[in-house]
Formats: structure tokens, sequence, C-alpha cells
């Protein structure tokens, strides 16, 4: 009796509640909200015709995203890092009273994404450089260590490995095609954000002398890249890795740079292979043309590589290339500056055959070279010559020049600040070696070519620093 009268008591409850509610929205009120008849409602969506192209690119994207992310992996690193405070990191005295430096655990984030399907994955190395332990974390939430296969800081590329099989393999698409405006999408883990995808245009190829990484061509884009995003896929509409999301610009927004697949293919290729990486080299010192330098040699334009020296017994020796060459071409493709040149040749292979085309005296020439491995080159000692001070008069360059040892050219001891070379960048110490493409052994020859050449008049002069050789380009006053 008791439990029916319960039961009775809790429907009149629960019919009780159901009016009140009930009562909140007659018959003929409006819902609390508007639900799209494209969800089971009765509302029309606020725009009925959707223009089928932008139909069409969001469905390319969504695809995109399916069909890559389970090849982009997470990846976390733990190192340790010497910890000391500014004062003491110059002061000898605390290692001798207080012990070593201190040292502490740092984890970082990063991406990768798998290109083989036992497990082979490919990053940046500034991600996994130095790290005690590596963990990859898979797109459907499984975690392995990892091992770093090998890493190459010149381009900051990176190959690490993973126990597994049968694993979801990204497709590495032609980087060489790319052309700017068309659409670039990023994959990877910004601030530990798993597997976050932004989309955006291809800003710039071929960016270089951005002084990130020793060998550059960079692509440019406006997808956010953010830190996390290293070493995850640059993507086409296609879903093809173009790239390698490496940097960003921090004090700007929209300003990304990954670097391009058909780059990194030979140097994630050597490092599975052997893990290292081997690069060609010709055995020069290369510098900028100039406007000034390219106006003084006769080239037409400033582009390609100047050479200021060469090491005797490398391969341009061999070839017969000369201090003052200007390299303009290599294997057919056309050297827009030093930086250019140098991924050239790093790219063309050791003991690869190459065609050299160099500017000399007006004449432009082809020659022959076997490349040689950068391994091999000689380390050259760096010798700083003091400066030395002497009252006198200056030149018409504004300097005052005495012999250098072995009448191996006339060492600069003292420079007017307003002079010509002072202007050019000439410093004290430094040692002409040739003024016109004529040898100065001695004050004699060195003060009989400027008396020469007269004032108003345009010199290129090569000078000695050190153990680098770089031309001046400059106007008698």
């Amino acid at each position: 009796m008791k439990t029916q009268s319960c039961i009775s008591l809790l429907l009149v409850s629960v019919l009780l509640s159901a009016a009140v509610l009930g009562g909140c929205k007659g018959k003929d009120e409006a819902p609390l909200f508007l639900e799209s008849d494209r969800k089971g409602g009765v509302a029309e969506s606020p725009v009925k015709d959707v223009p089928a192209d932008i139909l069409s690119t969001q469905k390319a994207f969504s695809n995109v995203s399916k069909k890559v992310t389970p090849s982009v992996v997470n990846i976390s690193t733990v190192s340790r890092k010497k910890f000391v405070q500014p004062f003491f990191e110059t002061n000898p005295l605390f290692e001798e009273f207080f012990g070593a430096p201190q040292t502490r655990r740092s984890k970082s984030l990063g991406s990768g994404f798998l290109i083989s399907k036992d497990g082979y994955i490919v990053t940046n190395d500034h991600v996994v450089r130095d790290a005690e332990s590596i963990q990859v974390k898979l797109s459907n939430d499984k975690i392995y260590d990892a091992k770093v296969v090998g890493g190459d800081q010149k381009t900051d590329i990176a190959v690490i490995k993973i126990a597994a099989s049968d694993l979801p393999t990204a497709v590495l698409g032609d980087s060489d095609k790319l052309e700017v405006g068309q659409w670039a999408i990023a994959i990877g883990n910004p601030f530990g954000l798993d597997r976050t995808m932004t989309v955006g245009v291809i800003s710039a190829t071929g960016r270089s002398n951005m002084g990130i990484e020793t060998y550059e061509n960079f692509i440019q884009t406006d997808a956010s890249i953010n830190p996390g995003n290293s070493g995850g896929p640059l993507l086409n509409v296609y879903g093809e890795v173009i790239g390698i999301n490496t940097a960003i610009v921090a004090a700007g927004q929209g300003i990304g740079f990954a670097i391009p697949v058909n780059m990194a293919k030979p140097i994630f290729s050597q490092l599975i292979q052997k893990g290292s990486v081997s690069r060609g080299y010709m055995g020069v010192t290369i510098q900028p043309v100039t406007e000034e330098l390219a106006q003084s040699f006769g080239l037409k334009q400033a582009r390609g590589a100047l050479v200021n020296d060469i090491i005797k017994g490398g391969p341009a020796d061999k070839a017969g290339i000369r201090q003052g060459d200007v390299i303009t071409a290599l294997n057919g493709n056309e050297v827009k500056d030093p930086s250019h040149l140098q991924r050239l040749v790093a790219e063309a292979g050791v003991g690869k055959s190459a065609k050299i085309t160099i500017f000399r005296d007006g004449k432009t020439l082809e020659l022959s070279m076997t490349l040689a491995s950068a391994d091999t080159a000689p380390k050259r000692q760096h010798e700083e010559r003091g400066s030395r001070e002497q009252e006198g008069k200056t030149d018409l360059l504004g300097l005052i020049v005495e012999n250098a040892d072995q009448d191996d050219g006339v060492v600069v001891v003292d420079i007017a600040r307003d002079g010509a070379a002072a202007e050019a960048g000439i410093r004290r110490g430094d040692v002409i070696v040739s003024v016109n493409r004529k040898r100065t052994s001695n004050t004699a020859e060195y003060n009989r070519i400027i008396q020469q050449a007269g004032r108003g008049s345009r010199l290129t002069i090569l000078v000695r620093r050190g153990d680098a050789s770089i031309y001046f380009a400059l106007r008698l006053k």
C-alpha cells in the first residue's frame, strides 16, 4: 500500500513538472532556437545556393585531411641541457667552489611523417637533435619509442625509426613544379594540439639567404605554421608532400618556410642508407656579384658567384678555374648567387662530372670538373694579421700601405675614414693582392697602378683577409 502511494506521488510530481516545463512555450510561441532543415529541423539555411566550386574545394581539403593525417605523427623528446646563471657562466670560480653546471631535463614537441610501412619517419633535425629519448604518437593514439637513424644539421633534416609494420605512408610530390598562388596545406602538432590542419597558399619559392640553415631553398607559405609544426608535411591539394615545415618568422604572421621535398629526398635517402650525408665540393671560395663588381668585370647583370680564392689541388684548380672568374652556370642551371651555387654543387653528387660555365675577361667559357667529397676538403688555418699604426699621408684610395711578408702583396696599415677604400669596406690588416687584376707584390707596383688609374677611375681590388679572399669595387675620388 505504501509502495502504491509512493508511485502515485511520483507520477503526480512528474506530471506537474511536465506541465510547468510545457507551459514555458505555448503552441503559437517561437522555438528557443532554429535548427537547419539540413539536420532535420524546419528552418532553411541562410544561404541556399553555395557555389559548387566552393563546396568542391571544401571537400578537397576534407579529403586531404582524411587521407594524409594517418601518416602524420607527433614527436615528443626529452633532453638534458646545462643550466647556469649568466654571472656564473663567465666566472671561472663558480665551478671550483660549486662544481660543474647543473643540467635540467627539457621537453619539446614536433611533427613528422611516415615514408615507409616499416616505420621510417622524416622530421626536422632540430626536433630530435641531442634528444635522450624520443616518443612517437600515431594517429591511432599508439605510442612507440623511436631511435635516430641520422640527421643533417646543414639542411635541418633527420630520419627516425619506430619498430612497427604495415603503417600508413605519405606520398611524395614534385616541389619543382610549384607555382606561387597554389594551395598549401600544413598538418602537424602546433603547441601540442594533435593533428592540426591549416590552409594557405604558396607565397614564394626559392627563398634563400635567410640565415636559417647552411643550404636554403625554402618554400614560403601563409598556411599557419607554429611551434610544434616543425617536421610536419606541407601538402598540395592532391595530398602529396611538397615540403617539410621547418621555420617561421617570429616577428610576422603568415610567413612560414618549408624545405622542398625534392631537395629533401636525396638527403633522407642517404641518411637511411648510411646514416650521414656526402656532398659535392669544388674547392673555391666565392662571394656575391654586386652591381659595382658586375660593371667592373663587364657583366651585363649582377648574377653568379665570383671566385675570390682557389684551393690548391682541389677540383676547381685541376679544372682550370682561376681567381676572378665568375661562375654563371652549373650543368646548365643558371647560378643566381653564391648560396645557389653552393646548393647546386652539394646536390650534384660526389665523383660526378659537372659542366661549369664561367665569365672571364669578357668571354664565356665552359669547363669540366669532377666534384670531390666535401669531407675531403682541407681545413684551412685562420691567421689574423694584427693591425699596425703608421703616421703619414694616405693615397688616392685613402690608404697607407707597406710591403707584406715575402712580397705577397701590400698590407693596409692605416685607412682614412672618409676615403674610397673605407667606404667600400676595406679594413686595416687587409692584404691587397691585386688591383684591376694586376698583381701588387710590393708598394712600388701598387703605387704605380694607382697613379696610372687616376682620379675618377673604377678599380677592382682583391683583398686577402685572414684565410678569405674578397673582391671590392670602388671609384677613386
